[in-house]
């Protein structure tokens, strides 16, 4: 009997300590040091959340920055790259039809000019970010739709480009939906 209640009350101290105290200690601690990831990196636009800043979202409006394509359809409930090899007939037919839609939405880019990342998938399905050479191929189609100047829309796209990492790994890199929210601010400032 004395085995069992010794059982039970070490029972009850670990469902408190494994079960409460270190669950809310982590979680306070990610808010703390992490509290924009900890919230889910929500965006709001005019009182309203448009999306969160760590997963794209599919955008079709000329006005603003498209994502690279998605394996997954933009679904942030399922990311996966689409796993097919360089030889595969699949990805081949996907990235001619992805080349044709950059040629039909971005007029006077040529084949040449456009960079892998925006007619293959991530890795992911739903990676937030483009390169910045994506970014400035794009300036032009939403310069035209928006109004706002080459310019103006090169400079947007300066002021939200984030370096690559400890200056070492990656590349530099624009988040499209940050992106998409200073272009909507801006041509708001220029509207009448």
């Amino acid at each position: 009997m004395r085995n069992l209640f010794r059982s039970l009350r070490w029972l009850v101290a670990s469902v408190i300590l494994l079960g409460l105290i270190y669950p809310l200690s982590i979680t306070a601690i990610s808010q703390m040091v992490f509290p924009f990831q900890a919230n889910g990196s929500m965006m709001v636009y005019q009182g309203h959340v448009v999306g969160s800043r760590l997963i794209a979202q599919k955008v079709n409006i000329p006005g603003l920055f498209y994502p690279r394509p998605s394996a997954v359809n933009y679904a942030g409930n399922g990311s996966g790259g689409s796993n097919l090899g360089p030889t595969n007939p699949v990805l081949v037919q996907d990235v001619r039809k992805n080349l044709a839609q950059v040629l039909r939405q971005d007029p006077g880019v040529t084949p040449a000019q456009v960079p892998t990342s925006m007619v293959e998938s991530s890795g992911s399905g739903l990676d937030p970010d483009i390169t910045v050479g994506d970014a400035l191929l794009q300036v032009p189609r939403v310069a035209k739709a928006t109004g706002l100047s080459v310019g103006t829309v090169q400079s947007l796209v300066r002021q939200n480009t984030r370096k690559r990492f400890l200056g070492l790994w990656g590349n530099d890199r624009v988040n499209v939906l940050t992106l998409n929210l200073a272009v909507l601010k801006a041509q708001a400032g220029t509207a009448p």
